[in-house]
């Protein structure tokens, strides 16, 4: 059994959020439609059972101490994995519901078009998405899996390989007729858009192309679709997986560069925490994807 004196009320813990994210009791009151007095009887009643001063008064504000900002990080991360578990029940009662963080660009180009299938094999599972490009811990954020990109690696959890990326260089039809390629020595002075991601990725596709890459690079971007738009713009030549390039190639806003479809430097997994591991809609969504056909190699 959890011992009740270590578990404050909803009530006070709401209370407690909504006062150190605005450090003031009239906007947190305001937020949850309380009076002012109700909400400072609840941090007053929250110190009392924590047994230790939560905040200090400075001309007039309520300033969270160091103590109480740690405790508050882990009671907005239980509050959230709270909402979320309502929030799948309320949706969907009879089944259950995947809460999947994915990469951005992958989630709208790779994944989201090829749902429909799996959500009319499994009619009780709602699948809700949410985009993360940093690593995040199980521990603190309520997802029941990732699709990330690099090595089997994520802290804490069971890895499930999907493929492996191949890269494609591409330019703008416009950028490729003022700057003829036949060679890679002449990308040299060229601007070369960079993914924060991918920091070796041009690399590993001048070792493909059998050449050494240059050491003058372009603009820095965190996220493919920028880097997509940043080429058919004629700004640089990005650097795309397969997956990326194969749509843009084919309707006439990109042109390959060189040999197509280089191997990357690394990979794509979904992962998720061991005590998830037998999680229905988890365990269906991954009998799933391990019948889902990789992309094709761009091959012209």
């Amino acid at each position: 059994m959890r011992a009740r004196r270590f578990i404050p009320s909803l009530s006070q813990l709401l209370a407690f959020e909504a006062v150190v994210r605005h450090q003031s009791v009239t906007i947190a009151a305001k937020e949850m439609n309380l009076t002012q007095s109700t909400v400072t009887r609840l941090l007053q009643n929250l110190e009392g059972q924590i047994g230790q001063p939560l905040f200090v008064r400075e001309r007039k504000r309520l300033v969270p101490t160091d103590a109480a900002k740690a405790y508050c990080a882990d009671v907005s991360a239980a509050l959230n994995m709270i909402q979320r578990a309502s929030m799948g029940l309320m949706t969907n009662p009879d089944g259950g519901a995947l809460s999947l963080a994915v990469l951005p660009t992958f989630g709208t180009r790779w994944l989201a078009p090829r749902l429909a299938p799996f959500l009319q094999a499994n009619p009780g599972i709602t699948v809700n998405l949410a985009t993360r490009v940093q690593r995040f811990s199980f521990d603190t954020e309520s997802f029941d899996a990732v699709i990330f990109f690099g090595q089997a690696n994520w802290l804490r959890a069971n890895h499930m390989k999907l493929f492996d990326e191949h890269l494609t260089a591409c330019a703008s039809p416009d950028f490729l007729r003022r700057h003829p390629i036949s060679t890679a020595a002449e990308l040299a002075n060229l601007p070369l858009l960079q993914l924060e991601t991918r920091p070796t990725a041009w690399s590993a596709w001048f070792e493909g192309q059998g050449a050494n890459p240059p050491a003058k690079s372009g603009m820095l971007m965190d996220q493919f679709s920028m880097m997509i738009q940043a080429a058919i713009s004629g700004l640089g030549i990005a650097l795309l997986p397969d997956y990326l390039a194969w749509a843009e190639i084919a309707e006439g806003r990109l042109r390959p560069v060189l040999r197509p479809s280089v191997s990357g430097a690394g990979s794509y997994w979904l992962a998720w925490p061991e005590a998830k591991d037998r999680y229905g809609p988890l365990r269906a969504f991954r009998n799933w994807m391990a019948q889902t056909e990789a992309p094709e190699e761009v091959t012209a």
